[in-house]
């Protein structure tokens, strides 16, 4: 038994498997590479700043299932990013700085609302955020025609020079891919961006009582030189109240 345990403690250790030897390299599409310009400009221009804020949803979703019952005859069925994009456009009337540009030292107002949806392509082609035109004149049942339409041609590579590079705003949603949250990078010349996560049930106190709702994270990413915490906060909060007391979306 002696020489049995000196032999174990003599057994040699296995040397490491070898790393891998060499690398690949990538030639980046040219739409990475319009990415790869496009992101390092924004965060080398634009300083970032960030607010957050927990969203209920329980009263949108429920409104949209019967939204989409009433639709159904047409053919148009509501997403809950066409509910985004509609809360975002009536805020966007009231908060206009966040519907603006700063460019040569001031700041540049728009007129229309064209709000920005980020898309990534099919087969990993990359991600563009196209404009969905004039959102603020566009009824919840229009916008959600519009975007499905929008999400066709860009993957056909049917799109307008418009929405190309027309979005005054944007709304980038990860929900789809299960994410909570996440920060999205400002899209210049646009001065904010709406980064929003997955819907999710979750407890909540109300009125003192714990109860299940179903929550959304919504990160807002703002250009420090076109406004300030407060007036992100208040925008925020805006479109927090709109999805809260969806029937104004219908308005």
């Amino acid at each position: 038994m002696r020489r049995a345990a000196e032999a174990k403690r003599t057994v040699p250790t296995p040397p490491p498997a070898p790393a891998p030897v060499g690398e690949e390299v990538v030639e980046l599409s040219k739409m990475r590479q319009a990415i790869a310009r496009l992101t390092a400009r924004a965060k080398q221009e634009i300083p970032h700043f960030y607010v957050s804020a927990e969203i209920d949803m329980t009263e949108a979703l429920a409104l949209r299932q019967e939204v989409n019952k009433a639709l159904e005859p047409r053919g148009i069925r509501v997403s809950v990013n066409d509910m985004l994009v509609r809360a975002c456009a009536l805020a966007l009337a009231e908060f206009p700085s966040f519907n603006a540009s700063f460019q040569e030292g001031k700041l540049r107002l728009h007129k229309a609302v064209h709000i920005g949806i980020a898309i990534s392509l099919e087969g990993d082609q990359g991600l563009i955020v196209p404009a969905l035109l004039d959102c603020d004149r566009k009824s919840l049942a229009q916008i959600a025609q519009a975007s499905k339409d929008l999400v066709e041609r860009a993957n056909r590579g049917h799109l307008t020079p418009e929405e190309y590079g027309g979005a005054t705003f944007s709304i980038s949603n990860l929900g789809m891919y299960a994410v909570d949250s996440f920060i999205a990078i400002i899209h210049p010349p646009q001065s904010a961006v709406l980064a929003v996560g997955s819907v999710r049930p979750r407890p909540v106190v109300r009125e003192g009582q714990v109860v299940v709702r179903q929550m959304l994270t919504a990160t807002l990413s703002v250009d420090h030189r076109v406004a300030d915490g407060a007036q992100a906060a208040r925008f925020l909060g805006r479109i927090k109240a709109l999805l809260e007391n969806p029937v104004a979306l219908l308005v």
